[in-house]
């Protein structure tokens, strides 16, 4: 989310757009000022939550900045406040509309079983017209020390390709100048559309094929940024 990127990108200096949110929020990184946004429509929040209830998974929101969630969330707070540590408790988050009315909600995330999030994940197989889903396992935690799987949810037709495409005009380029580095699955569309595009080592094998070439680096080690510039010819 916004609040977790502007500090990073006020350290470096930015004074520019940021793509968030997987390109689902576009704000000025110095002001904070909102230039697109593009939210989750009533109805799709409405069969998410339909889905949840029957599949028994934890909700989650983000939505201007603050992070809903309900009592089933509590547990999983250390991991989700890597989106926002502004948090905000809704008792009956699957079932009333008022804690979303009249606000824009880029992403929905739920926490549950493997087993669970897979069928909540079919059951939305059809509505591709009203949202995408990204399903992968968390860094959270049950009792248990096993890790709850993720199901993610955005609006259909936006993500970090989206995003890019964007910026590129914001800034009157095409996509084939645009560089890109991703590690991850909600990468791939950025790493398609970019004209020359990267994947991290630790990047899963669907990630690396979607990049045009594959760095040294990993998390682990850093120094990706600085490959990339290499590579590019930037430095």
């Amino acid at each position: 989310m916004f609040s977790g990127t502007q500090p990073l990108a006020l350290e470096l200096g930015l004074d520019a757009p940021v793509a968030c949110v997987d390109g689902s929020h576009v704000a000025h990184a110095r002001t904070g000022a909102r230039l697109a946004c593009a939210g989750l429509a009533h109805e799709a929040i409405r069969v998410f939550c339909d889905v949840l209830r029957r599949h028994e998974a934890a909700p989650f929101a983000l939505s201007d900045e603050l992070l809903f969630h309900d009592d089933d969330g509590h547990g999983h707070l250390d991991y989700m406040r890597l989106w926002s540590r502004q948090t905000h408790v809704v008792p009956d988050l699957l079932v009333s509309d008022a804690w979303h009315r009249g606000r824009s909600v880029p992403a929905m995330l739920a926490l549950a079983s493997e087993d669970r999030i897979r069928a909540a994940e079919e059951a939305l197989a059809g509505r591709s017209e009203l949202l995408q889903t990204i399903v992968f396992e968390s860094q959270s935690e049950f009792e248990d020390g096993t890790r709850p799987w993720a199901l993610l949810v955005r609006a259909a037709g936006i993500d970090k390709g989206t995003g890019i495409a964007w910026l590129a005009q914001h800034y009157g380029v095409s996509l084939d100048e645009v560089i890109a580095v991703g590690d991850w699955l909600n990468d791939v569309p950025m790493l398609e559309c970019a004209g020359l595009s990267f994947a991290m080592a630790q990047a899963p094998r669907e990630v690396q094929r979607a990049a045009k070439i594959v760095l040294d680096s990993d998390h682990e080690t850093g120094g990706a940024i600085a490959e990339v510039a290499r590579r590019a010819g930037l430095l």
